[in-house]
């Protein structure tokens, strides 16, 4: 089938994309879902920062591909050997997509699976397959979803069903920024009731930790940005503190407001500094979190001697350590309750004609999430 979707032929153009245009809407050839996979009708797809680190160049991807890893759905066809999905079922998507067999699927972290890592990295399906082609060339899949799509065509195990209520622009936020923020603070940290947390780097995903920290019960949560608007909505969403990053005093002035720094400080920037920061705010027996990801060969050092005198534990979380079958649905719940309001996150909707627009101004930090709407 002929879909219209945005193609990425070059990453590191400069900005404004607008001008200089890394993606072009292209008329693509999609072939339907082989054994194990699904043909899903996109009805939303997030803008997130790690599809901007594509494009910016920081993480070299395969060319041309349609990127897009944070969305939701309806199945329109599936493939043989499909089990639990049929047909249209609402869905949301997880950008890793566990292939149920290796050390970590099998180990009850499917979120670090290894055979995801190599068909991303291969830009194919987990089957090692590919579905699009343009020209008769092909077209590399992304994250093995590739969403900035009206269709696409993915594993079924990238797929979790939900709830047909949902508004699509609402569900789509829940397969990236929510999985990987809620999941740092809840599952990686595993911030406790009456604890003190700091998030630093207050965008899609730092916004949803924030959330999570609340869910969690944190008596004290500090807020970091660069953005005084971000910090006010922080504000709102429930954190005590706010604090401007960049001030040359400002790790001198959380540890003297929390008496000595935060039980756990969580970094969603994806930066070196704000990593930094977020060790040195950590109380002693604390806990860091990075959930930002930065370009692969920056570093951060640390005093070697005072992490272990202080005994700070410093943990990744990739995905927010999360089980998509079992956290999806949970904080799907979460947000019908009225006890995750995500909805406060969204910053509006695109069509397919502004995905460059929209990554400039997800790029200046003007807006949290944008859903691309493509159909």
């Amino acid at each position: 089938m002929k879909v219209k979707a945005a193609v990425l032929w070059e990453q590191g153009r400069p900005r404004p994309y607008a001008q200089s245009r890394p993606m072009t809407i292209e008329d693509i050839d999609l072939d339907g879902p082989g054994p194990g996979e699904i043909l899903i009708e996109v009805g939303g797809a997030g803008l997130c920062h790690s599809d901007l680190s594509a494009i910016e160049g920081l993480r070299a991807r395969k060319l041309p591909t349609v990127p897009g890893h944070e969305g939701a759905g309806i199945i329109r066809d599936v493939g043989p050997e499909v089990r639990g999905l049929k047909k249209g079922d609402h869905v949301v998507t997880a950008f890793v997509t566990s292939c149920g067999e290796c050390r970590y699927c099998n180990g009850g972290r499917p979120n670090i699976c290894t055979g995801s890592s190599a068909s991303r990295a291969d830009g194919t399906l987990l089957s090692g397959a590919r579905r699009m082609s343009l020209g008769g060339q092909p077209v590399h899949h992304y994250s093995g979803l590739s969403l900035f799509s009206q269709f696409c065509v993915t594993s079924a195990n990238s797929a979790v069903k939900i709830d047909p209520d949902l508004p699509m622009v609402e569900a789509a936020i829940f397969g990236c920024a929510v999985l990987t923020g809620v999941g740092a603070a809840l599952n990686t940290a595993r911030v406790h009731a009456g604890s003190s947390v700091a998030v630093v780097g207050l965008g899609g995903v730092g916004m949803n930790a924030l959330l999570g920290c609340v869910v969690a019960g944190a008596e004290r949560i500090v807020a970091v940005d660069t953005n005084p608007e971000k910090l006010r909505l922080a504000l709102e969403l429930g954190a005590t503190d706010i604090f401007l990053a960049g001030n040359a005093d400002v790790v001198a002035a959380i540890i003297e407001a929390t008496q000595g720094g935060t039980d756990y400080a969580i970094e969603t920037a994806g930066v070196a500094e704000a990593m930094a920061l977020a060790y040195a705010i950590t109380a002693r027996g604390g806990t860091t979190v990075s959930a930002g990801l930065p370009a692969p060969n920056k570093l951060v050092s640390y005093p070697h001697a005072a992490m272990v005198t202080d005994e700070k534990t410093i943990k990744g979380s990739y995905m927010g350590s999360c089980l998509p079958h079992r956290d999806i649905p949970a904080y799907l719940a979460l947000y019908k309750r009225g006890k995750l309001p995500v909805n406060r996150l969204l910053s509006g909707t695109i069509g397919l004609e502004e995905i460059n627009e929209g990554f400039d101004r997800l790029a200046a930090g003007s807006v949290l999430r944008q859903v691309l709407v493509p159909n």
